[in-house]
This record gives C-alpha cells, sequence and structure tokens, in this order.
C-alpha cells in the first residue's frame, strides 16, 4: 500500500481539535497558512497515523481526523520509524523534515476532555517545512531521506 494523506486539519487556535480542510498550503520556514501552529520553530507542521486514531476507535472513542490535533493525518507510513533530520515528499512538491517524536502532553488538555484520551504524544511527530506547496488528502507520501 502507498502511503497516503488521510486527511488535512487546521485551527485557528492551539490545543483544540483542528478542523478537516480540501486543501492546505504550506510555507517554507513557516507550517500551513492559516494555523494557529505555523511560525519560525521547530514544530511548524504536526503529524499522525490514521492507524493511530483506530487504536483510539478499538477503545470506544468517538474520535476522527483533525481531534488530536495534527495538521497531517497520514495511511500506511511508520512515522515513528522516520529518524530526525529525515525528509519526505507530499505529493510531488511539498518536503517536510522531521523535527521531533511526540511531545510533552498539557495537563489534561481540551484534547485529553474532549476525546479521553490523546495518542498525539506517544505516536506523533513534527516536522518544519523545507519546500512549500499545496496539498490534499490522497496525495502520496514518500521518504526521500532518512539517516
Amino acid at each position: 500500500m502507498m502511503a497516503k494523506v488521510f486527511a488535512i486539519s487546521i485551527s485557528e487556535n492551539k490545543g483544540e481539535q483542528k478542523n478537516n480542510v480540501d486543501s492546505a498550503i504550506l510555507k517554507e520556514e513557516h507550517g500551513i497558512v492559516g494555523d494557529a501552529h505555523a511560525g519560525d520553530w521547530h514544530r511548524q507542521v504536526s503529524l499522525l497515523a490514521q492507524e493511530s486514531i483506530d487504536k483510539m476507535l478499538e477503545k470506544g472513542l468517538d474520535v476522527s481526523a483533525g481531534d488530536f490535533a495534527e495538521n497531517i493525518t497520514t495511511k500506511g507510513i511508520d512515522l515513528l520509524a522516520l529518524k530526525l533530520g529525515s525528509q519526505i515528499r507530499i505529493g510531488d512538491r511539498v518536503v517536510l523534515e522531521i523535527t521531533q517524536h511526540g511531545k510533552e502532553c498539557h495537563d489534561r488538555c481540551a484534547i485529553y476532555h474532549q476525546a479521553g484520551d490523546c495518542v498525539m504524544p506517544k505516536e506523533g511527530i513534527f516536522a518544519k517545512v523545507i519546500k512549500g506547496g499545496k496539498i490534499e488528502p490522497g496525495d502520496s507520501i514518500e521518504v526521500i531521506q532518512n539517516d
């Protein structure tokens, strides 16, 4: 199975569930245009596997893409196997560099209260935008450097 973008989600404020969008513009050294987490830092874009969300569904939680505040929900790629500094290409243009695995969770953040659990601290990854462009659900994801 080819790795792909399952969903794209953005929000105006940090620490809240994100809304799914039909496409997004990623800007170099910034992140997703219109998303609260964009800016000049190492966590411009967050990624979480649909497979991780599926684990929460199996526990009986009513969650879907964007509920864990991830920007890009992926399908068919082992995100945690990507080493820091690795690069992935989304579609034919956008390039992201992996900058962080997981994160320290806020003290029972809004997402935890809404979803009852949060997989983002353990299974989410973060990246910065090396090459910008437009992405949309269904775009392919290719590992172009993993060392």
